[in-house]
C-alpha cells in the first residue's frame, strides 16, 4: 500500500515584500522520503515528529471510524422504511428528540384552554350580574314612581279624609303674605 502524501506549508520570510504578502509554498513529500532525509537539525526533526504524530492520530481516527461503520449495518442513515414508520420507531425517535418542545406545547395548550374557560365563566357571570342590575333598576324606578304617586297632594288629602280622628284639614283661605320692613 502506498503511503499517503503529506503537505508541508512553508512561508518564505526572506521575501522582500514582507511576511504579510508572502504566499505559502506547498511541498509534496512522501512519508518514505521524509524518513530518508539526512542531515536535519533538531528543529526540523521536532517538526517532522509533529507531522508524524498528527498523521498517526488521523490514521487512528480513520481506523476507529472504519470499525464503527461496517457493511452489516441494517440501513444507511437517512433512509426510512414503512416497517419503521408503522412499528413506531420513527415516531418514538421523533418524540424522544423533541420531548421538551412537546411538553412546552402541551403546557401552553393547557394554559390556553384554562384561560379561555375562565374567560367564558367571567363573561357568563358578567351577563348574569348585568341582568340583576337591570332588574334592580326597574324595581327602583317602580318604587320611585309609587312613592311619587303617594306623595301627591291629592293622595295625601284622600288619606287624611279617610282618617276621621285626624285634625288636619285643608285651609279654605289662601295664605297671607306679610311684608316685614327692614
Amino acid at each position: 500500500m502506498k503511503d499517503p502524501e503529506l503537505i508541508i506549508e512553508q512561508l518564505p520570510f526572506d521575501d522582500p515584500a514582507g511576511p504579510e504578502d508572502a504566499q505559502p509554498q506547498k511541498d509534496h513529500i512522501q512519508s518514505a522520503e521524509v524518513e530518508s532525509v539526512v542531515g536535519l537539525d533538531d528543529e526540523d526533526v521536532d517538526e517532522l515528529d509533529g507531522v508524524k504524530k498528527r498523521k498517526s492520530k488521523k490514521a487512528e481516527a480513520l481506523r476507529h471510524l472504519k470499525e464503527q461503520a461496517s457493511e452489516d449495518d441494517e440501513a444507511p442513515i437517512g433512509t426510512l422504511t414503512l416497517r419503521q414508520i408503522v412499528g413506531g420507531d420513527y415516531l418514538l425517535a421523533l418524540v424522544r428528540h423533541y420531548v421538551w418542545f412537546i411538553v412546552l406545547v402541551v403546557l401552553l395548550t393547557c394554559v390556553y384552554v384554562g384561560v379561555r374557560y375562565q374567560c367564558q365563566q367571567d363573561v357568563i357571570e358578567i351577563s348574569r350580574l348585568e341582568k340583576e342590575l337591570t332588574d334592580a333598576k326597574f324595581r327602583a324606578m317602580s318604587s320611585s314612581s309609587n312613592l311619587t304617586e303617594l306623595c301627591r297632594q291629592s293622595n295625601v288629602l284622600k288619606v287624611l279624609s279617610q282618617n276621621e280622628d285626624n285634625q288636619l284639614m285643608m285651609p279654605e283661605q289662601p295664605p297671607y303674605i306679610i311684608d316685614v320692613g327692614e
